[in-house]
């Protein structure tokens, strides 16, 4: 802006100089001499130089005038807000067109109060970002994301970056930077980040539930499969006791585990350890539909009091426990505080009750087959004494064939004996006949492969490696079908023996009582 001033010098300074050499010229035209005519030529250049040097600040004006306003033009285009202001008083300087795009408010209401720009900061974050505007007018560095209040009330984000101006002394006299919307950009990585929560808590949320399933498939024992799953439901669900009550008859159900999460000093219980659903409409609806029920507030339920014992409970959670269409009991916890669980908290329950049902049914398995074993178990010790008694002695021998061939044909339970190699039947007693529906004529000299009497036929090759590898088996339970095509789940027990100088297998099998059968996994 300073060219102007210097062309209009330089023009004044070339005429005053031209005048006086004409003048000077004028009065001594007649005597001209050497020296006045170098003087002439002199001032004829210094003219001439003075005129080009003329020309060429008005270039310079030209051009830096075409820059100016074509920065003017990219300033005014651009997305982005350009800004500047005083370091010392932090009053604003210069904004571009984009700042009225971005805030709703125009140029000239900032450069008429250049403070203004403080008020569009959103209040929460107006103390942080004029502290570190501060901390810029000193180390030259801004860079900042915070919420400011467009004129219309809309809140939006922005990035804000400074940088300093320095005068020759290096010393920050103005900071210029840029700012640029980023409510989008904001908003997509608050979804992102929620999505990622949602993720790693579904992450977490199945692994509880992994852990919780192998946990309760480890061991077959009741009172360890109760202890189990009670724990991973207080890890699953917010409650403060967590219950098991399994179902005993048609509407009796027993308190079988109970665990808080807190421990409490032992007092006298405020239940009854056993229930009668029939007395109570409200439990005899969750057994009778098999829904699980959410109580928000249990004083919102008018069949609660019935639940007698309960009345402290605000927040409930009830899944029944559900195997093979089969009730067996109920999976509960509760909260002395309303809203305490959620939709959510239902849904963990649910899933968690159906590997706790199976291994509940696996364990009823197991401990009824416990005892069914004992019995094979001895009766199979009387057959290996029977046969002890054999390798005695010719006489003895013979003895212990008359005592084997009467318990064989008169016990009532089914024994077979068939080759290791083929599986031909070599004999069968009565109890045999009757539980498969075969003769004795129908299956002596045929193979269980001819009958199909295994359902699996790899089960019987997997019975003989497990003989020869460990030696007798006790209670196997494995599938065996009848003559009608019914498949039998059994308790099966087998030997080696030598029979008419052949290697062959002794097998005992029993049917599972009918309850077992219908709970069989």
């Amino acid at each position: 802006m300073a060219y102007p001033h210097r062309i209009l010098v330089s023009v004044v300074v070339g005429i005053v100089f031209l005048t006086v050499v004409l003048a000077v010229f004028r009065t001594k035209l007649r005597a001209l001499d050497v020296f006045s005519g170098f003087l002439l030529f002199g001032a004829a250049v210094l003219s001439v130089l003075i005129i080009l040097y003329t020309r060429s600040l008005q270039r310079a004006q030209q051009i830096q005038l075409d820059t100016e306003q074509r920065l003017q033009e990219m300033a005014d285009n651009i997305q982005e807000v350009v800004w500047m202001i005083d370091a010392e008083t932090k009053k604003a300087l210069y904004v571009n067109a984009a700042y009225e795009t971005i805030t709703g408010r125009s140029c000239e209401s900032l450069l008429e109060n250049p403070s203004s720009y403080e008020d569009l900061i959103h209040p929460e974050d107006r103390v942080h970002v004029l502290t570190k505007l501060g901390e810029a007018t000193q180390t030259g560095h801004f860079d900042e994301r915070f919420r400011i209040v467009r004129a219309d009330g809309e809140v939006r984000w922005v990035t804000v970056h400074g940088f300093p101006a320095r005068d020759h002394a290096g010393r920050i006299y103005r900071l210029v930077g840029t700012a640029q919307e980023i409510t989008a950009l904001k908003e997509a990585e608050e979804k992102i980040a929620k999505h990622l929560a949602s993720a790693e808590s579904a992450r977490a949320e199945s692994d509880a539930l992994c852990k919780a399933t192998l946990a309760l498939t480890a061991d077959l024992r009741m009172d360890f499969v109760l202890d189990t799953l009670l724990e991973s439901l207080l890890e699953l669900v917010p409650g403060e006791c967590a219950r098991v009550l399994l179902l005993e008859g048609d509407s009796q159900l027993l308190v079988a585990r109970e665990k808080l999460r807190h421990e409490v000093p032992k007092k006298a219980e405020e239940y009854p350890l056993t229930l009668d659903a029939a007395d109570s409409p409200f439990l005899l609806r969750i057994l009778t539909t098999q829904n699980s029920v959410w109580l928000a507030d249990t004083k919102d339920e008018k069949d609660w009091p019935s639940f007698k014992g309960h009345s402290d409970i605000r927040s409930w959670l009830c899944v029944p426990l559900v195997a093979s269409q089969q009730t067996l009991g109920l999976l509960s916890v509760s909260h002395t505080q309303p809203d305490t669980f959620t939709q959510d908290h239902l849904r963990r329950t649910e899933l968690l009750a159906i590997p706790a049902a199976a291994a509940i049914q696996n364990s009823r398995l197991y401990e009824r087959a416990e005892i069914y074993g004992s019995e094979l178990q001895r009766r199979l010790t009387d057959l290996r004494q029977t046969e002890k008694a054999l390798e005695q002695s010719e006489e003895g021998r013979r003895v212990s064939e008359d005592k084997f061939q009467k318990v064989f044909r008169s016990s009532p339970i089914a024994f077979s004996i068939t080759t290791v190699n083929e599986g031909r039947f070599i004999d069968v007693n009565a109890a045999f006949e009757r539980r498969y529906g075969y003769s004795r004529t129908e299956v002596i000299g045929r193979t269980v492969g001819e009958l199909r009497i295994w359902e699996d036929p790899k089960d019987r090759a997997l019975m003989i490696a497990q003989l020869q590898q460990r030696g007798p088996l006790r209670n196997v339970m494995t599938r065996l079908r009848t003559k009608s095509g019914e498949v039998k789940t059994i308790a099966y027990s087998a030997d080696k023996i030598q029979f008419d100088g052949q290697s062959c297998i002794l097998a005992v099998s029993e049917d599972l009582p009918d309850n077992d059968k219908s709970s069989n996994n």
